[in-house]
């Protein structure tokens, strides 16, 4: 249920006096001149809504930017955020994921952070929530909180596993916190062609009336063209040919589709490759870019654990479980390893991680076997130690099993003395019932991806049966696993067509 924004009455925004008369002219000119382009008339639009939403007094209103790959977004964004801090304009960056926010900060050229880290503050115990998350006091005023990978964003209560995080709608919940800040306001940066939150048709915060449900004035911009030195891209070409179906059969719901045909001819950076060859592709790419500037992006958690261990055992030559270097992905969210390091309020689900240091011999605890690592988390530029539960790194699941969570929960309240209240604390401080779940990353699910990008992304387009090519889902996870790439694409055992 939409909850109205909690706004001042009356208040207005009040930008740096800096911008003087004819505000808006100036703020323009100056994202202008910090882009490296010429802007078409689309763009020029948005510099001017820019300028508009900026150097505007309404404390109630929203903007909304829906861009597709390679229309201008990221570079537009880059300088909108230099102009505010020339002109000493307060911003803050955000985004869902760890990931996202690295991507986002590097090409923003300015600090960003996730959501949760920024709008949620760790409340006080009580043995019926294990201590959740509150919506944090914006202490912020006169700031424009600038929101990237919004298709992200969720507004549904999610499916109860560990700390609860405010209400537990994060859209909800990220509204309620920038307006309920003095002269605070909301930019929305998103894709609507990539995936939606997972169970949802539609990304709601990429949604212009869920938005204005809220009572916020939303000014709404869409880029759809693509910026001209970005036009002699095969992976650019594929994603707009995805992005105007996906577009189309948004406007016509009852059009059928056909499966995609690929443009790979006369491009260099996207190609069909066969499972033959596959580890001397991925071989080439970990050579030249190493584990962290290639992923490989497949349709489930079965797949993903097979090619995982297929790359730990062909490529990596691997023999231990886990080695020094390894790339792991947290699977669940922790409250617990996160405790001692400042700022790190807990880690994420979708968390990526590199093992520095196996410490000590692997334990078996309530039929699991453990193990304590030093971890790096990339994305968080934070070394952690954590006792890590080893059985999720091959399951088929996303995380453990109901069961085997179950069985270490029972083990370890057998163990406990005391009275309710006294084991439930004892329980959210218990290393093994909290051990980080882990799975290792060189393959993940497209949803895991989201977010993120790679230099080579290997996309797995095997096993997908006849009928799901013709899904607007489909087209959606195609279009978020092409838009990974900075660089090249391998499509693995494609069944499309392609010419």
């Amino acid at each position: 249920m939409t909850t109205p924004i909690p706004v001042a009455d009356g208040h207005t925004a009040t930008p740096s006096s800096a911008i003087g008369r004819d505000a808006e002219m100036e703020f323009a000119a100056t994202i202008l001149r910090f882009l490296d382009y010429d802007p078409n008339e689309e763009q020029t639009d948005l510099i001017a809504g820019f300028a508009r939403f900026c150097v505007s007094c309404r404390s109630n209103e929203l903007l909304l930017l829906n861009g597709y790959a390679g229309t201008g977004k990221t570079s537009l964004t880059g300088a909108l955020v230099k102009t505010l801090t020339h002109f000493g304009m307060k911003s803050v960056l955000l985004a869902p994921t760890g990931r996202a926010a690295k991507v986002f900060s590097e090409y923003a050229g300015h600090p960003a952070y996730t959501i949760h880290r920024k709008i949620y503050r760790q409340h006080s115990y009580s043995p019926e929530d294990m201590g959740g998350f509150n919506i944090a006091d914006n202490k912020h005023t006169d700031t424009i909180f600038i929101i990237d990978e919004a298709s992200m964003i969720a507004n549904t209560v999610g499916d109860g596993g560990g700390a609860a995080f405010g209400t537990g709608r994060l859209l909800d919940d990220l509204i309620h916190y920038v307006y309920s800040g003095t002269g605070c306001r909301l930019i929305m940066l998103g894709d609507s062609a990539q995936l939606p939150p997972v169970g949802l048709d539609e990304s709601p915060a990429l949604s212009e009336s869920a938005l204005a449900a809220y009572g916020l004035r939303v000014m709404a911009f869409t880029l759809r063209h693509v910026a001209r030195q970005r036009q002699n891209s095969g992976i650019l070409e594929n994603a707009t040919l995805l992005r105007h179906a996906i577009e189309a059969y948004s406007l016509h719901e009852t059009a059928s589709l056909q499966p995609p045909v690929l443009h790979t001819s006369g491009y260099d950076d996207i190609c069909n490759v066969s499972s033959e060859f596959l580890i001397d592709n991925l071989s080439s790419s970990y050579g030249r870019l190493g584990v962290r500037g290639t992923t490989l992006i497949t349709r489930s958690n079965k797949r993903a654990a097979g090619f995982n261990l297929g790359i730990r055992n062909s490529i990596m030559c691997y023999e231990d479980e886990l080695v020094s270097g390894d790339l792991l992905m947290v699977a669940k969210n922790n409250y617990l390893w996160s405790e001692n390091y400042q700022g790190l309020d807990f880690i994420a689900n979708g968390e990526m991680a590199r093992v520095v240091r196996t410490r000590g011999m692997e334990e078996q605890m309530y039929g699991l076997r453990f193990m304590r690592l030093e971890l790096e988390l990339p994305d968080l530029d934070v070394e952690i130690e954590a006792k890590a539960v080893l059985d999720a790194l091959y399951s088929d699941a996303a995380a453990l099993t109901r069961q085997q969570s179950e069985q270490v929960y029972v083990g370890v309240m057998s163990q406990l003395q005391g009275d309710k209240r006294t084991r439930y604390r004892a329980l959210k401080k218990d290393p093994y019932y909290n051990a980080l779940q882990v799975k290792y990353g060189y393959a993940v699910t497209c949803h895991k991806a989201q977010g993120g990008q790679w230099e080579d992304v290997y996309i797995d387009m095997g096993g997908i049966p006849p009928e799901a090519l013709t899904d607007i889902q489909f087209y959606r996870w195609l279009y978020t696993a092409i838009t990974r790439a900075r660089t090249r694409v391998f499509l693995i055992n494609s069944p499309l067509p392609s010419r």
